[in-house]
Order: structure tokens, then C-alpha cells, then sequence
């Protein structure tokens, strides 16, 4: 018997910037179902960006999210006995959902501070090409292009 098919739920776009993936990061920085804690975390963390660079929040968040969200990754495949790590192309939700948990994974990192003021300064690097989220994914990227001999066994 075959499962249900996964149903993708639309996401209205948040309050604030009228913007899908800032409504998206609320729902990954969202901790059992708080979901104003989580909205006010990301709101403040966007006003902090817009007084250090005097520069709309918005434009900020997307220029980290491009740089953060990786095009390539490795996926492990077993052929004949052996584990290939075999470099894959990765999917448009898949990146965002990637970029965001990297996102999250280094601001939660921090110790001391809000985590508004570390997400933040987690965005803030992104935009510069910096931070353990753009590192995370150069090593993902690295780690592809050392496996690129078993790119043929892709599926």
C-alpha cells in the first residue's frame, strides 16, 4: 500500500516585510509553537541590521541568503558493497531549508548574548561572505569537489 502523498502547505507572507522566506526563518527559529517569541527574535534581529548598516533589513537578509545557500552537496550511495559519496545538485526548498538551519545552528552557537543580536550577527557575516553558516557551506561545496570523480554514479 502506498503512503499519502507529502502536501505543501502555502505560507502566507509575514506581517512585517510581506516577504514568504523572512516568515519561513520565524518558523525555523520557532521553538514548541512560540511563534511570537520566535517573530519577535527575527524582527529584532532585522532592526539591528538596519541601525549597524544603515541599509534596509530586507536587502541584508536576502544578500546573506544567497550567499549562505549551497548549489552543490555529497549524498551517500552504496554500490556494490562500497559508500560513494556522489556530489548532487541541490533542489530550491532544499537550499533555503539548509541555508536556514546553518543560519540558526551558528547564531544558537553564541553564547551570552540574545540569540536576536546573534542571528544578527550571523546575517551580518553572511552578507560578507563570513561566519560558520558560509563556512559550513564551503565545506559542503569542498567536500563535492573532492568527490566529483563519482559524479557518474548520480542516480
Amino acid at each position: 500500500m502506498r503512503r499519502k502523498r507529502n502536501v505543501k502547505r502555502d505560507i502566507a507572507p509575514d506581517v512585517k516585510f510581506q516577504n514568504v522566506t523572512v516568515e519561513k526563518l520565524i518558523n525555523y527559529v520557532m521553538k514548541e509553537g512560540k511563534k511570537s517569541i520566535a517573530r519577535k527574535i527575527v524582527y529584532d534581529a532585522f532592526d539591528i541590521l538596519e541601525k549597524r548598516e544603515k541599509k534596509p533589513a530586507i536587502e541584508i537578509f536576502e544578500e546573506a541568503m544567497r550567499n549562505i545557500q549551497p548549489v552543490v552537496e555529497v549524498k551517500s550511495r552504496r554500490i556494490g558493497g562500497a559508500n560513494y559519496q556522489v556530489p548532487r545538485e541541490v533542489r530550491g526548498e532544499r537550499r533555503v531549508a539548509l541555508a536556514f538551519r546553518w543560519v540558526l545552528d551558528a547564531a544558537r552557537k553564541g553564547k551570552g548574548r540574545s540569540m536576536s543580536k546573534k542571528l544578527a550577527e550571523e546575517l551580518l557575516l553572511a552578507t560578507k561572505n563570513e561566519g560558520n553558516a558560509v563556512k559550513k557551506k564551503m565545506d559542503t561545496h569542498r567536500m563535492a569537489e573532492a568527490n566529483k570523480a563519482f559524479a557518474h554514479f548520480a542516480w
